[in-house]
């Protein structure tokens, strides 16, 4: 009997240690395929520097953690510049997409740091790695602009939106000496963009896998999965603005904003901004202006009347090269490069003039 009695215990103890190493294994592919992967922005909506009256752009090379080298560029357009803002972009894509609201910062009397994370746009890497990789390579431009003697001896800001967010934030761990902080639609953990955006595929399993995606990240990572934006906060003194939308379906306030405002609304350090209806991805974008809805019907339309089925696999190649095409003459890039929230970005200003150039 007793024998018989260990021999099921031994079953159980297999059979679990077996449900748990599939489910460790199949949660580590859902995370890489759908995140360790390279991003890269679609060039004919890209924006051009040139699309911006007197912003100047000096390229860079630095590496990171691995030896991967990263490509970053400093923007100025004044003469007069009050700091250096750091700009760290969102999941899907390079720093492109923010080369208005760069811009804006430079027109306002600021240098911006921008650069492509690993594995996106101009920089190496086969893949983003995962999350925390905002962390890292964010400390280590950091470093690069205090100790590479290229730049100023300036106070230093940062910036990020989503993924960004969080690394902005986070980073604050190690280099507690940032003046200001601009976090816009993100989170409190690296884990929780993994959580916040397979909710709404995977459901109520998610929460099976995430105790496997935080261990995954916390190996491959080490410490910089381990420190979350409010242990950067309580790492440092710096001002901190943190804006966020009640609409955003990618990044939900629950998952940063709410926790955020719960543990620091009666901090003079920090400044909270919450909109109704911003969204996510055009988080910046003038709510008013209607061109990028009206290009994408005409392109809609466009595509629809083309004399061979689009959607078709064997006429993908076709399709892609017609539409570049089309978007390279129809584009009106003035209209394009001058559609960011500029009221926003007033207050985004303010705050940086206040936290940045103080005493």
């Amino acid at each position: 009997m007793r024998k018989s009695k260990k021999k099921t215990w031994r079953i159980i103890g297999l059979s679990v240690l077996i449900i748990v190493g599939a489910l460790w294994a199949f949660s580590v592919f859902i995370y890489n395929e759908n995140i360790n992967q390279r991003m890269e922005s679609y060039q004919p909506l890209s924006f051009k520097v040139e699309d911006f009256d007197g912003l100047k752009c000096t390229k860079y090379n630095f590496p990171s953690d691995k030896g991967q080298m990263l490509s970053g560029a400093l923007y100025s357009a004044v003469d007069d510049q009050k700091g250096i803002i750091i700009l760290s972009h969102g999941f899907g894509s390079g720093y492109n997409s923010y080369l208005d609201a760069i811009n804006y910062l430079a027109q306002n009397g600021y240098y911006v740091f921008a650069y492509d994370g690993t594995g996106n746009d101009e920089s190496e890497g086969q893949g983003v790695g995962g999350f925390p990789q905002g962390s890292i390579d964010l400390d280590y431009a950091i470093s690069f602009v205090k100790e590479s003697g290229n730049f100023p001896d300036l106070s230093i800001g940062l910036f990020g939106h989503s993924w960004g967010a969080y690394s902005v934030c986070s980073v604050l761990s190690y280099h507690p000496d940032i003046k200001a902080v601009i976090s816009s639609c993100g989170a409190n953990k690296s884990s929780d963009y993994f959580e916040a955006v397979g909710k709404k595929q995977a459901g109520d399993f998610i929460y099976a896998m995430m105790p496997f995606i935080k261990i995954h990240e916390r190996i491959k990572f080490g410490k910089y999965a381990n420190h979350s934006a409010m242990d950067g906060f309580e790492a440092s003194d710096a001002a901190v603005l943190l804006a966020h939308s009640e609409d955003d379906n990618f990044i939900p306030p629950e998952y940063g904003y709410d926790l955020f405002y719960e543990n620091y609304k009666d901090d003079p350090r920090f400044t909270f901004l919450l909109f109704k209806d911003k969204g996510h991805s055009d988080f910046f974008a003038d709510p008013k202006n209607t061109y990028k809805a009206e290009f994408d019907q005409t392109l809609e339309k466009w595509a629809g009347s083309l004399a061979y089925d689009y959607k078709a696999d064997e006429n993908k190649d076709r399709f892609d090269k017609d539409k570049a095409e089309y978007i390279e003459n129809k584009l009106d890039r003035e209209k394009w490069a001058n559609r960011l929230d500029e009221d926003l970005f007033e207050q985004f200003l303010d705050f940086y003039n206040r936290s940045m150039t103080s005493n």
